[in-house]
Order: structure tokens, then C-alpha cells, then sequence
């Protein structure tokens, strides 16, 4: 096997861990999002998960799979028709995974305002949680939603002087995207490797077709 080859075979490996990768954190992520909380911070990541792109990473990933189907016979066998559709699949597969981030990125820039509508149309018990969590009362101010009286937010008086909700809760939300969009914009550097390993992979066999013709020709001629 040659170097070029092993790389590519790496690189490859590498694409379909990403695709197992985005499926199984789809898949978990769609299964608990809708669970009814416990505490705060659950509260709000699973707010912040309903909001997330998860039927598109499914698609995705499943797209990578078939992708990764169609590169095996192009490690397997000389012919190169397969490399290049594998290229233009993964190729696909990149931009589809680079809009994915894109979306989570901008979602981090405007947060705290298409947070409001979820913590709105939270029971006082959820609403509840999160202002214990995040030692918060209201969501712009204590007065907008009205706050829930708990231990952290006793009083009129008390909830004036803490802090909105929506400022902890934003900042939670934005660790948290980041986390998720920067791991995106790795897969698809792992497509950007694997794209350049079959563009080195095509040129490698190129070349050696082209010496194999010009060996076979001068075995004719010679003879």
C-alpha cells in the first residue's frame, strides 16, 4: 500500500467516525430534548436542543454513510471513476456540514431574543428551575415574565435587585453552541482532508497509468 493510499484510507476512516459522530449526538439529543426537567440547566439546554438542526445532521450523516460506501471501491480496485464520485459526494457532504455550523453560529448571535418566546411559554414549575439555577429572576427584568417566587426571588423587593434570567442563560447558551458548531467545522475539515487525500490519490494512479502506457508502448515498439 502506498502513502498516498494509507492517508486516503486514514482520512476516510476518520469521515466515517464523523458520520457515526453526528448520527448517535442527532439521535440522543432528539430523544431527550422533550424531557421534562429536573433542574435548571437541563431546563434550558433541552430548550436550546429543540432549536437545534437535528433531522438535517440525521440526513447528513446518513449521506456520509453512502458516501463512505462509495469510496471502498475506489481503495479496493485501480479504476478511478469511483474516487472521483466519492470526491464530489464528499464534497456535498462538506457544504451540507458547513451550513449546519453556519446556522448554529448565527444562532449564537441573537440568543437572548429568540430565547425569550421558549422561556415564555414555560410552566411557572420550569420557569421555577431555571431562575434557581441561574440565581436569576424574570427574563429581561423580574417584572418580564413576572417572576417566580422562590428562595431566590422571595420578594418584589429581592427579584428587583438580581439579575434577569436572560443574561446567565445566554451565556450558558452560547458555551454551549459554540461547543457544538466548532465541533461541525472540524467534520468539515475532516472533508477538506479527505477531499485533498483523493485529489492526491487520482493523481498517484494517473501517473502510473500513464507510465504503465508509455512501458506497454515501448514494449511494442521494441519488439
Amino acid at each position: 500500500m502506498s502513502k498516498v493510499l494509507l492517508a486516503y484510507v486514514v482520512a476516510d476512516g476518520l469521515f466515517l467516525l464523523m458520520g457515526i459522530f453526528m448520527i448517535a449526538f442527532s439521535v440522543i439529543v432528539q430523544n431527550i430534548q422533550f424531557e421534562v426537567p429536573t433542574e435548571g440547566h437541563q431546563a434550558a439546554r433541552n430548550l436550546l436542543y429543540q432549536r437545534f438542526p437535528l433531522t438535517a445532521g440525521i440526513v447528513n450523516a446518513v449521506f456520509i454513510f453512502v458516501t463512505f460506501l462509495f469510496t471502498i471501491p475506489g481503495i479496493i480496485t485501480p479504476a478511478r471513476g469511483w474516487l472521483k464520485l466519492g470526491g464530489w459526494m464528499t464534497t456535498v457532504s462538506g457544504i451540507f456540514s458547513l451550513i449546519i455550523g453556519l446556522y448554529l453560529w448565527i444562532m449564537t448571535l441573537k440568543t437572548k431574543a429568540d430565547f425569550a418566546p421558549f422561556y415564555f411559554s414555560q410552566l411557572p414549575e420550569i420557569q421555577e428551575l431555571m431562575q434557581s439555577a441561574f440565581k436569576c429572576c424574570g427574563y429581561f427584568n423580574s417584572t418580564s415574565p413576572a417572576f417566580i417566587t422562590d428562595d431566590v426571588c422571595s420578594s418584589p423587593a429581592a427579584a428587583a435587585l438580581m439579575r434577569p434570567c436572560s443574561t446567565p442563560i445566554t451565556s450558558f447558551a452560547n458555551v454551549l453552541i459554540d461547543n457544538i458548531f466548532t465541533a461541525v467545522f472540524g467534520m468539515v475539515g475532516i472533508d477538506v482532508v479527505l477531499i485533498m487525500a483523493t485529489a492526491c490519490l487520482l493523481k498517484e494512479r494517473r501517473e502510473r497509468e500513464r507510465f504503465r502506457y508509455i512501458d506497454e508502448k515501448s514494449g511494442v515498439v521494441g519488439f
